[in-house]
């Protein structure tokens, strides 16, 4: 697609293009905001309330211990495990100050995982949750990781609460299992020792590394993609430009729900709207609806940033659907495809209608969006300024509107590649910077786009290709559905065949001819499904969404066949 024809699709007072050179570093950005914003809340957790003012000078003292109280240089790695607390934008921000390359780790990682991201990334800190580090203390000896940072979920809490809320996780929840980390430093000692000291602010360059991001692995063994400084200024900017005149600067209340630690929440929170000086709240677990009803009861909130099954469980929850939702301006949806009657009925309920947006670890991760002045809803908007898309087929060919193929992506947040894994950056990214997603997809003549589904999870039967988002979205509207997913499943006659999974609403009933006969009403017969199976819930990642992959494993394990690669 040229460019002339992206350009002509954003709505009146937005730019298509943003200068990604703005600033020369993350750094600069940091600074601008916090003392533009320095009495401007940034972060809230468990009560406490850091301004942008309070998070440059806790963030400038962790910098200023990595850099007077070990060896770490500009360039090395620093493993930040942490859920949503406090402690979280301090040590990363920190880490930034002081030239260090974040590796984002999931707090929830086995010691195998940490074990393999811990060496591939070739990390030599670590910053984590007392909880998990009985686990650090298995696979640290595995490791080159040196210095060990420790902390407790209320560290950041005043005195008093700090005590009481540590000592009830840790004795009466029992949550922290005993561990022995004899180098490991505390982390509010490692704030009092760099306190009052001087920061040699890092001044790394735009194609330097900031981040290395992990991929889940759901297709193989995880790589860290290789995210630049100007990558995520860029993918800041962009996010800046389409919500510009729906969320001010300085004065919105956002719901953090996802986990910082993954890519769609860590760029829109920590990043576009640290540049916009907004104020997070942060959701330690969202898994905790009730908890986390309340903590929302507490706020007059304008924006919500969430996924699909998120949406679902919340509309499903009576103290929810009884909030004031009357200062909710945006809900911004990604991670996995947003279902039509989840849309709807978040709409029903909060009167805000849910705007999908499309990315990947690879591109930082917003790649397109749908203009909150002009939400389709279906779609997954159009390309964020500066950004180019096509769709191509197997040969590489781009392909017209309407047809359905490849969706490939251009633009200056597009990963600089895999860490360490030149082959595997080959085969996503081409040499004109075109990055192959594996997602199917269509472009439609008025620009918009639709993703299809992902291109290893398509199913293909007699010949036809079926995709399970098209069978999830028409079963999520069959009443008593509340999560559903869809599988292929080898068969000698017709390649393969479809099978469901459902998970039913609590207090409601629903029987396979019930599935059956609303599968057979709205899709062709090729797509009707062969097996329908009930489950009490369905295996997900992390930030919900859920893995067709893990029940296609199973079903193959059924049949005595290897996992598919």
């Amino acid at each position: 697609m040229i460019d002339n024809f992206w350009k002509d699709k954003y709505p009146v007072g937005i730019a298509a293009d943003i200068d990604p050179d703005q600033y020369p570093n993350i750094q600069a950005v940091l600074q601008q905001s916090c003392q533009r914003f320095a009495d401007k809340p940034a972060f809230t957790n468990l009560g406490k309330t850091l301004t942008y003012g309070e998070l440059y000078e806790l963030s400038g003292a962790f910098a200023a211990y990595l850099q007077q109280h070990t060896d770490l240089q500009p360039g090395d790695r620093i493993a930040v495990q942490l859920p949503n607390v406090l402690q979280y934008p301090v040590a990363v921000f920190g880490a930034i100050r002081a030239g260090l390359i974040v590796v984002n780790t999931n707090p929830l990682y086995t010691a195998r995982e940490m074990e393999h991201q811990f060496n591939d990334s070739g990390a030599k800190a670590l910053v984590c949750l007392a909880n998990m580090a009985h686990l650090a203390q298995n696979v640290v000896p595995k490791t080159k990781v040196k210095h060990i940072i420790v902390t407790e979920v209320a560290d950041l809490l005043p005195p008093l609460k700090r005590l009481l809320v540590n000592s009830v996780i840790k004795y009466v929840k029992k949550m922290v299992p005993p561990y022995h980390l004899p180098t490991a430093v505390r982390f509010n000692d490692v704030l009092r020792k760099g306190h009052g000291h001087a920061v040699r602010e890092a001044s790394p360059q735009h194609d330097d590394v900031a981040v290395l991001q992990y991929t889940g692995g759901t297709t193989g063994i995880a790589k860290g993609a290789m995210l630049t400084h100007r990558n995520l200024i860029a993918n800041m900017l962009q996010c800046k430009a389409l919500m510009a005149s729906n969320l001010n600067e300085g004065c919105e209340v956002v719901i953090t729900p996802l986990p910082l630690y993954h890519i769609y929440a860590f760029t829109f929170h920590c990043m576009a709207m640290m540049l916009i000086g907004n104020h997070n709240i942060l959701i330690s677990n969202p898994r905790d609806l009730p908890a986390m009803v309340k903590e929302l009861s507490k706020w007059k909130f304008s924006a919500f940033i969430g996924l699909n099954t998120l949406f679902v469980a919340l509309c499903n929850n009576a103290e929810f659907r009884a909030l004031n939702f009357s200062s909710l301006k945006v809900t911004l949806s990604g991670g996995m495809a947003l279902q039509l009657a989840a849309a709807e009925r978040w709409k029903d309920i909060t009167g805000c209608p849910i705007c999908e947006g499309y990315g990947m670890t690879e591109t930082s991760p917003v790649a397109t969006v749908n203009p909150i002045q002009k939400i389709q809803v279906g779609t997954i908007g159009i390309p964020v300024p500066s950004t180019l898309c096509k769709v191509i087929d197997d040969s590489g060919r781009e392909l017209t509107f309407g047809e359905i193929g490849e969706l490939c992506i251009k633009g200056p947040q597009v990963m600089k590649g895999y860490w360490q894994r030149q082959e595997a950056t080959d085969e996503i990214l081409d040499s004109e910077g075109w990055l192959k997603t594996g997602d199917i997809a269509l472009i439609q003549e008025d620009g918009y786009m639709r993703i299809v589904d992902r291109k290893k999870d398509m199913i293909l039967v007699s010949g036809f290709n079926v995709y399970p988002n098209e069978l999830e979205d028409v079963l999520a509207s069959l009443p008593g559905v509340l999560q559903c997913a869809a599988i292929g499943i080898p068969d000698e006659k017709s390649g393969e065949i479809i099978k469901i999974f459902v998970v039913v609403r609590p207090g409601m009933t629903l029987t396979k001819e019930q599935v059956m006969e609303h599968m057979r009403a709205n899709v062709t017969g090729y797509k009707v499904p062969k097996s329908v199976e009930f489950r009490d819930a369905l295996p997900t990642t992390n930030v919900g969404k859920i893995l067709r992959r893990e029940l296609r494993d199973e079903e193959l394990r059924k049949l005595g066949l290897k996992k598919i690669a």
